[in-house]
C-alpha cells in the first residue's frame, strides 16, 4: 500500500517504538470484523486515532459496539460505521449487508471468532473439530462475500494466535518462530483458515498478513477468554473476603519468563503490517517485546487490589498433576507434557461464599452484571487456570518483525494495570485501590 516506511519512532501512552508514517498515507478505508472482541476493538481504536490515515472504518459484527465501549474510542468514533453481519448466515447475506454501505476497502482486519462450549468437564479447546467447523465457516463465508459485494482489498490481515504452535497441547519448540511446522496432532482451525486466505489472495491478487499474538491483554465487554478480566475478578473477590492472593501454579509457572500480547499494541503492529509493502504476504508473531513472569506481576497485583500477595505452594504433597494427552508433545519428541497446580480457580469460582461475595461487590460498586461471570465459571476461569499454571510458558519470537522494521514495545505489567482501569470504566470491575501502577522503570519516572 506504500513504499518502505521510515523508521522514525514515537510513543503513545504506554506504547513505545511506534512508527511515524509519511504524510502521503491518507484516506484509507478499513473493514474490521469481530469489532466487539478484544482484538478487533483495539485495532478499531488504533485506526480511529489516526484520521490522517483512515478516513472510514467499517465495524462488522452481529451487534454494534455498546456505547460505553465506544466511549473508550474517544475522538474518531464519528468515522466508525457499524454494519450488522452474521458470518454464519452465508456469503449472499453478508454481501447483501455490504452492498450500498461499503463502496471500497483498502485493508481488511479479520478477527471474527466463535468459541463453542466444550463438553462439560472437558478442557477449553477439547472440541477441536467443532472449532474448525465453525471458525472455518466464518472466514469462508466472508471471503466468498467480498467479490459478490464488488469489494477487493489491497491487504487482508487474519489474526490467529499462539495455538498455531500447539501451545494448548503441550510444549513445542521454544521460542516459537513463524516458520515452525504446523502441529497436526489435533485439528486446528488456524490451518484451514490460512489455506483459504492464501487461496483467495492468490486468486484475487490481494496481499495478506497473518498475526499471531500470545495471551491477549485488553478491556472489552465481550469477556469470553479474557484472562485478565478473570484475574481481576479473582483478586477483588479475595480482597472483599480479606483473603490472600493465592497462586495456583508451581514454582516453574511462577518464575518462567514468557510473552503476552497487549491488544492495543497488536493493533498498532497490525496497522503497520498492512501499510508496509515489504511486510506483505508474511506471518508475524505479535508480543509486547518485554519478558513477563507471574512472579513479577503478583506483588504488583496484590498492591493494586489491596490484598496480601501469596506465593507458590512449597508443600509438594498439595499439588495435582495434569498430563497432556499427546506423546510426543508438539515439539515432536519426548514424553507428554505435565503441569501442576495446588488448586483450581474455576472450582474456587463455584464456591457459594465466593459467589455471595461477588453479589455483594456488584451491589456495593453498582457494576454491570448483565453477563454474570460467576453464573457459569466454566466460561471464563478455565482460561485463567491455563494461563497461570500451564499454557503460559511459551515465548513467541519477535525476531522476524524486528528485522522487518517493527519496533513497538509495551511493559506487560503496565498494560495489565491499564486494562483493569478500563474494565472499571466499563463497569465490569471495581476501581483498584491505587491510582498508579508502581511498575519499575517507568519512562519519565525514577527507577525503583
Amino acid at each position: 500500500m506504500s513504499n518502505e516506511l521510515t523508521n522514525t519512532l514515537h510513543t503513545s501512552s504506554i506504547y513505545h517504538g511506534l512508527p511515524v508514517y509519511p504524510p502521503t498515507l491518507t484516506s484509507k478505508i478499513a473493514i474490521i470484523t469481530g469489532a466487539n472482541g478484544i482484538s478487533g476493538f483495539h485495532t478499531l481504536r488504533v485506526l480511529a486515532s489516526a484520521p490522517e490515515r483512515w478516513s472510514k472504518i467499517y465495524a462488522l459484527s452481529r451487534r454494534p459496539p455498546p456505547p460505553r465501549l465506544m466511549d473508550l474510542v474517544g475522538e474518531g468514533q464519528e468515522r466508525v460505521e457499524h454494519v450488522a453481519c452474521d458470518f454464519l448466515l452465508g456469503a449472499k447475506e453478508i454481501a447483501r449487508a455490504l452492498k450500498g454501505r461499503v463502496e471500497s476497502v483498502d485493508a481488511v482486519f479479520f478477527y471474527s471468532y466463535l468459541q463453542p462450549p466444550p463438553t462439560p468437564g472437558a478442557a477449553s479447546w477439547s472440541n477441536a473439530e467443532k472449532l474448525v467447523e465453525v471458525n472455518s465457516a466464518l472466514l469462508r463465508n466472508f471471503l466468498t462475500a467480498l467479490p459478490l459485494a464488488g469489494l477487493k482489498p489491497k491487504r487482508f490481515l487474519l489474526q490467529t494466535g499462539a495455538k498455531n504452535y500447539g501451545v494448548h497441547l503441550g510444549m513445542g519448540l521454544n521460542p516459537a518462530v513463524e516458520s515452525d511446522p504446523r502441529v497436526e496432532i489435533e485439528p486446528n482451525f488456524y490451518y484451514p483458515q490460512e489455506d483459504m486466505l492464501w487461496e483467495y489472495c492468490g486468486r484475487e491478487g490481494v496481499g495478506w498478513n497473518v498475526i499471531r499474538p500470545a495471551w491477549i491483554i485488553g478491556a472489552t465487554n465481550n469477556a469470553q477468554m479474557n484472562v485478565f478480566y478473570g484475574l481481576g475478578l479473582y483478586a477483588f473477590v479475595l480482597s472483599h473476603l480479606r483473603q490472600p492472593l493465592a497462586f495456583p501454579g508451581d514454582l516453574a509457572a511462577w518464575e518462567t519468563a514468557h510473552t503476552h500480547s497487549s491488544a492495543y499494541l497488536t493493533g498498532y503492529q497490525s496497522e503497520h503490517a498492512v501499510l508496509e509493502d515489504r511486510m506483505s504476504n508474511q506471518a508475524f508473531n505479535a508480543v509486547d517485546g518485554t519478558p513477563f513472569s507471574w512472579g513479577r506481576l503478583w506483588p504488583l497485583l496484590a498492591r493494586w487490589w489491596g490484598v496480601e500477595a501469596g506465593r507458590p505452594e512449597l508443600d509438594e504433597g498439595k499439588y495435582q498433576t495434569v498430563t497432556m494427552p499427546h506423546e510426543p508433545p508438539p515439539r515432536g519428541w519426548g514424553s507428554a507434557t505435565s503441569y501442576r497446580s495446588s488448586f483450581n480457580i474455576t472450582a474456587w469460582a463455584s464456591q457459594p461464599d465466593v459467589q455471595k461475595a461477588w453479589s455483594e461487590i456488584v451491589q456495593e460498586h453498582r457494576l454491570d452484571n448483565s453477563h454474570d461471570p460467576f453464573k457459569d465459571p466454566s466460561e471464563i476461569f478455565p482460561f485463567l487456570d491455563a494461563a497461570l499454571w500451564a499454557v503460559g510458558r511459551l515465548c513467541l519470537s519477535e525476531t522476524k518483525c524486528r528485522k522487518m522494521g517493527w519496533f513497538g514495545v509495551a511493559d506487560t505489567n503496565e498494560s495489565v494495570f491499564k486494562t483493569f482501569q478500563e474494565l472499571a470504566t466499563l463497569g465490569l470491575l471495581p476501581k483498584m485501590r491505587v491510582e498508579e501502577s508502581g511498575v519499575p522503570l517507568r519512562v519519565g519516572g525514577r527507577v525503583s
